[in-house]
């Protein structure tokens, strides 16, 4: 499920996740949601669709959107480490470190999975680690991007 404010997304929800009450708000796509609807179609066809071309305005701390930020520039087919995040926004934020569990509580609280990458976040040690939509998502969504998901310890088998 997507939601905008007619200006910008501000959601996007798996089927599930959306909370109670969820479907009694959906309303008929406006001029953004169709847009991301058509951006998730580009991206689920294989292509590689530019993360600027949908207008977002996800709502967070300031922290998390530093967070978010920091994922929207993982290139596709690629990972990074929570670690490795940990460090740029510790950077960013003029902070000596950042503890990666603080990013995963971020990461873990992205509103716009999949067009803000959060599954391309993956454990320090080679541990693909949870996702908001489930880990078999998660591995569906790096192997889309030509990942090879057999290199994470804790990788599930590939259904593909």
């Amino acid at each position: 499920m997507l939601t905008s404010n007619g200006d910008a997304l501000t959601s996007i929800a798996f089927d599930g996740a959306a909370g109670p009450g969820a479907m009694e708000s959906c309303v008929a796509p406006d001029a953004v949601t169709r847009t991301a609807i058509e951006w998730l179609r580009a991206y689920f066809a294989g292509d590689r669709p530019r993360i600027q071309d949908v207008p977002l305005q996800p709502e967070g701390t300031e922290f998390q959107q530093c967070v978010w930020q920091a994922l929207r520039q993982i290139p596709y087919g690629t990972t990074r480490s929570y670690g490795s995040i940990a460090a740029e926004v510790a950077h960013v934020l003029g902070k000596e470190r950042m503890a990666a569990q603080a990013i995963g509580g971020a990461v873990g609280r992205n509103p716009l999975p999949i067009i803000v990458p959060c599954h391309r976040v993956v454990g320090t040690h080679g541990k693909l680690t949870g996702y908001a939509g489930g880990l078999g998502r998660k591995v569906a969504l790096l192997q889309l991007e030509g990942v090879d998901v057999g290199r994470f310890s804790d990788a599930p088998p590939s259904h593909s």
